[in-house]
């Protein structure tokens, strides 16, 4: 993030998508919102990763609809090989939910869909540079996917790092559960809730509450009873 002359934080954005023509329209709505510079664009897959090292953008505006599993591979390198922290992806095929679940195991932050109008985008630009999850149509249909198919049964014990008390925890993350409602599901202070939530993360290898969800529900977890 940078600050202009008057003071005003601004987001570093740097976009990628395959199509010139919608690339230089989704440029022409960044460049006209506030707080935003569009500080690098690339159209190919290989130019991705030395764009973001060079740029050192706050979010990344990651086309999803690169041929084959491109598009996930260069959020896993995003992450991985530039410390890129604030990925949103775009995408025209919202039903595929198999394609969302992998970006966002990958990193991504949220989800947008090419047709959006500009306001919406900007938001979905502004929500993840400030650290939030963006849950628009495309990521309600994922979750609800989710929700709606339970994952595959994993083995008797899916998770054999977690206590006990861990294991609950993603349960009712798994289940949607917000750290408020997990301490009265539990009786348990909300701060000792944090904690917890804390330690299954950096135990199960992500870093973010919508990752978690996905890993416990196919882990076979967070299902109603």
């Amino acid at each position: 993030m940078t600050t202009s002359a008057s003071g005003q934080n601004r987001l570093r954005v740097a976009l990628v998508e395959g199509r010139p023509l919608l690339r230089a329209g989704i440029r022409s709505a960044l460049d006209g919102a506030g707080g935003i510079d569009v500080v690098a664009e690339a159209g190919e897959a290989g130019q991705v990763v030395p764009m973001a090292l060079g740029a050192a953008p706050d979010v990344v505006l990651m086309d999803l609809d690169l041929p084959g599993s491109a598009s996930v591979e260069l959020c896993r390198a995003l992450v991985r090989d530039a410390g890129v922290r604030g990925i949103l992806g775009m995408t025209g095929r919202g039903d595929d939910t198999g394609l969302l679940r992998a970006a966002l195991l990958a990193g991504v932050r949220g989800y947008v869909s090419k047709s959006a109008g500009a306001h919406e985008m900007v938001g979905a630009v502004h929500m993840v540079g400030s650290g939030f999850m963006v849950a628009g149509d495309v990521a309600v249909r994922l979750v609800t996917s989710l929700l709606a198919v339970p994952g595959p049964r994993a083995e008797p014990d899916p998770v054999p790092m977690l206590t006990r008390r861990e294991r609950e925890i993603l349960d009712l993350v798994a289940r949607g559960y917000d750290n408020r409602r997990i301490a009265r599901a539990l009786t348990l202070a909300e701060k000792t809730v944090r904690n917890h939530v804390s330690a299954v993360f950096a135990k199960i290898g992500v870093n973010c509450r919508a990752q978690a969800v996905v890993y416990g529900r196919e882990a076979g977890m967070g299902l109603a009873r």
